[in-house]
């Protein structure tokens, strides 16, 4: 590989240092904020899987729910109009 002759060491460093206080400090703030949303995100989505193991014990079909779950977050109008489109398509390749 070509050597480019580039230092990230002192890159970093002299990104730091031309970094105020104040906008080091938030930044501080916002890696922190972010890394504890990620881990609430990992645990709601711990539970979102737990619950669709919950719905296959009771005989659930898991890729037809969360088929259902897609749906519903659809507004009512935006998903009739998809349905009548893929009715359509269905029709003129003579599925239905």
């Amino acid at each position: 590989m070509a050597d480019f002759g580039t230092d990230f060491g002192a890159t970093d460093t002299v990104a730091a240092q031309s970094l105020t206080n104040s906008t080091r400090e938030k930044l501080r703030q916002l890696v922190a904020r972010i890394e504890k949303l990620e881990e609430e995100k990992k645990s709601i989505a711990d539970d979102i899987k737990e619950s669709y193991a919950e719905a296959k014990t009771f005989g659930l079909d898991s890729k037809v729910l969360r088929q259902v779950i897609r749906i519903r977050k659809q507004p009512r109008q935006e998903r009739e109009e998809q349905e009548q489109i893929r009715d359509l398509y269905l029709h003129a390749l003579g599925e239905i």
